[in-house]
């Protein structure tokens, strides 16, 4: 099966306390409410405002992607956690980027974004056949950080002032996983 075909038939995807599935217009809610929260909104460096019509378009442009990969994360009781995202495929060079967002304050710091990073990782490098993930990282979230090296991500450099922010200029921790690393 090619990558693109991989990607089109996403998986859902079980840990112990999570159940991962393609993200979509379900979700439409749950992506509005977390799109108001300030401290996501920051941590994920996101400055646009976006209409419900917006997210709805791009809700509905997920499911059977084939350049990218969006799984809605969800606990045990079926509650909305947030996304994990794969995309940016360069299908030349077997690599995507990837990202995360959880939904609020209360879910961060609980270990469901390295639990769900982990199963994420896991299947694109030994079903999709992604060779690299890489990932950049604000250097004002260092929880962000240490998640993704438990998940096996290594720090590669740092980009100087790569965005403004409240008026002030931060870096961006560069970070990637290839298939060839140890999974810890």
């Amino acid at each position: 099966m090619s990558i693109a075909d991989s990607l089109a038939a996403q998986p859902v995807l079980r840990t112990p306390r999570l159940t991962l599935v393609q993200h979509g217009p379900e979700y439409l809610d749950e992506v509005m409410a977390a799109l108001q929260d300030a401290e996501a909104m920051k941590l994920t460096g996101t400055r646009t405002e976006f209409t419900r019509e917006q997210v709805l378009a791009h809700l509905e442009r997920l499911v059977g992607a084939d350049e990218r990969a969006d799984f809605a994360i969800l606990d045990e009781s079926g509650a909305y956690l947030g996304e994990v995202v794969l995309n940016d495929l360069d299908d030349d060079n077997l690599a995507m980027n990837y990202r995360i967002g959880l939904v609020a304050s209360g879910v961060r710091g609980q270990g469901f974004g390295t639990e769900a990073g982990r199963a994420v990782v896991e299947w694109a490098f030994d079903t999709v056949g992604i060779h690299r993930i890489s990932l950049d990282v604000f250097s004002f979230n260092p929880g962000a950080q240490r998640s993704y090296e438990k998940i096996g991500f290594v720090v590669e450099g740092r980009a100087r002032d790569t965005m403004l922010w409240d008026g002030e200029w931060v870096d961006s921790i560069l970070m990637s996983m290839l298939a060839t690393d140890p999974r810890p």
